[in-house]
């Protein structure tokens, strides 16, 4: 890791009590039904790649917080948004997964578009951690901090 990897390492540590590294798949179920921040990033690079944040989620017995955001991007409904649009668009340009998805598609027919999605998020295998904050506005302006740290250093956010 480099001189200002290290930098910006310590300067997000310093904003907020973060949780460790998980591999996303397993840390899911993990998360809080809390309002608060989360960062993915490749595993392959550490690199952090995508901020995001969730704020009080309410509806229907559905998880709320953290765990909600993170399970849409679980079950692919996070198709057209943050995260899950990102992922996507680069699965999207890479030859090989499209290659795949078509083989699936011949031999099994048509997926949903969740489904796809799901794939793509499976094909990043990001790992994940999260700061819980107390509600959606100090969830918002960490996420900005953050933003404001990780500008110019290829996050996936649009």
């Amino acid at each position: 890791m480099s001189k200002a990897e290290r930098e910006i390492h310590h300067r997000l540590a310093a904003l907020a009590d973060w949780s460790e590294w998980r591999a996303y798949e397993v840390a899911v179920g993990d998360a809080p039904r809390l309002p608060g921040v989360y960062l993915f990033r490749a595993p392959s690079t550490g690199q952090v790649v995508y901020v995001g944040m969730a704020g009080e989620r309410a509806g229907g017995g559905r998880p709320q917080g953290l765990r909600g955001r993170l399970s849409v991007y679980k079950s692919g409904k996070g198709a057209v948004s943050g995260f899950g649009e990102a992922a996507l668009d680069r699965a999207l340009a890479d030859s090989v997964w499209v290659e795949q998805q078509l083989a699936l598609l011949r031999s099994n027919g048509p997926r949903r578009a969740k489904l796809w999605a799901a794939d793509a998020i499976r094909r990043v295998s990001p790992d994940v951690r999260w700061s819980v904050c107390v509600d959606g506005p100090a969830a918002r302006a960490l996420e900005k901090r953050v933003e404001g740290i990780l500008d110019g250093q290829g996050l996936w956010n649009r």
